[in-house]
């Protein structure tokens, strides 16, 4: 076969896959070289300065990270797919905004895994050997996005789309056969700095720079134990991540609603924190199975609840916290007592 026709089938072959890729609901298809992510050294830089706190798991698998080769050997290109979540800004959506919009119902890896082992099941019929992740292997995915024109990575560390904004998942095929790159993306955030001012935190600590243990994000997920008390009033009322950086980027002025109905809200993100607070361990994992939320256990939600109440609540909430103050589990207790101590303060 001449280097002629062996190009027009590798066109073809990546035409097929990203019209499959739309039929099963994804927003975008594209292609980057298997080439080390341009952002390695600043990952590893990033890492030794501890900024990625206590998820330990990336400084384990830092090296993998930095080279698609030690993941799959003989990797040829990285296919990489976005998955719209945005659900418009509806007469609830106000209700729900202390819970990050991914979280407001499926989790998105349940969701994304089964579609993309069927992209693989694809891809084998061509010879093609893949790995496939939505955020949970040893891959830089927002640089491989950026190489291949998904969108550009905006001051925030997030990647933006011209046409979904901040507002999407991020899946990798990587393959060992070669496809036709795409271009990437000029980077469009010019001398904005909404996002950067947005950060209740100041977590963003310059552009394209996060330090996660200021991340309300980090905070109330990843982190497990005792939130540190200067960082708790800057929660404010979020009980479970943050969407402040990605909801001041003016290019969500350009978003459509998801077409995928797992993403649409369930009933339990919009109850009140005082009815989470009330919550027993077998109703919250109820309320919460197949749920992003169900990853931080009844006593991370009630911690994280606790310190919204102490920020934002008023004393029809002192029952309750002072309830949750002899909650058997520690963390929720303490947290629970700093919430008393705040809101008795500010109503004496």
């Amino acid at each position: 076969m001449n280097a002629v026709s062996e190009t027009a089938d590798a066109q073809a072959l990546k035409q097929a896959l990203c019209e499959m890729a739309g039929a099963l609901g994804f927003a975008l298809c594209r292609v980057a070289p298997s080439v080390p992510p341009p952002h390695a050294e600043a990952f590893r830089q990033w890492l030794d300065e501890g900024c990625a706190g206590e998820m330990s798991w990336l400084a384990r698998n830092a090296e993998r990270r930095t080279d698609p080769q030690l993941v799959l050997p003989g990797a040829k290109s990285m296919v990489v797919l976005a998955m719209n979540y945005w659900q418009g800004n509806g007469p609830a959506a106000g209700s729900m905004e202390r819970i990050a919009r991914y979280a407001w119902n499926e989790d998105y890896h349940d969701v994304i895994e089964p579609k993309l082992r069927e992209l693989d099941a694809f891809l084998q019929l061509y010879g093609g050997v893949q790995r496939v992740y939505t955020d949970t292997g040893p891959v830089l995915e927002r640089d491989f996005a950026a190489l291949a024109g998904i969108g550009w990575q905006g001051k925030s560390t997030l990647l933006i789309h011209p046409r979904l904004g901040a507002w999407f998942f991020l899946a990798v095929v990587i393959t060992t056969l070669e496809l036709p790159p795409d271009e990437a993306l000029p980077d469009r955030c010019g001398r904005c700095t909404r996002c950067l001012d947005a950060c209740p935190t100041g977590a963003i600590t310059a552009p394209h720079r996060l330090d996660a243990r200021r991340c309300i994000a980090y905070l109330t997920i990843e982190h497990k134990g005792s939130i540190p008390e200067p960082l708790r009033p800057l929660i404010g009322g979020r009980i479970y991540g943050c969407d402040a950086c990605a909801a001041a980027c003016p290019w969500n002025r350009f978003a459509q609603a998801s077409i995928e109905a797992a993403y649409a809200a369930r009933d339990a993100v919009s109850l009140a924190p005082r009815e989470l607070l009330a919550l027993d361990e077998e109703t919250f994992r109820q309320l919460f199975r197949g749920s992003p939320i169900a990853r931080v256990k009844r006593r991370g939600l009630l911690r994280n609840v606790c310190v919204a109440l102490g920020n934002t609540g008023t004393v029809a909430d002192l029952p309750s916290l002072a309830q949750a103050a002899n909650d058997p589990e520690p963390l929720i207790a303490e947290h629970a007592r700093w919430a008393l101590a705040k809101l008795s303060g500010a109503n004496s």
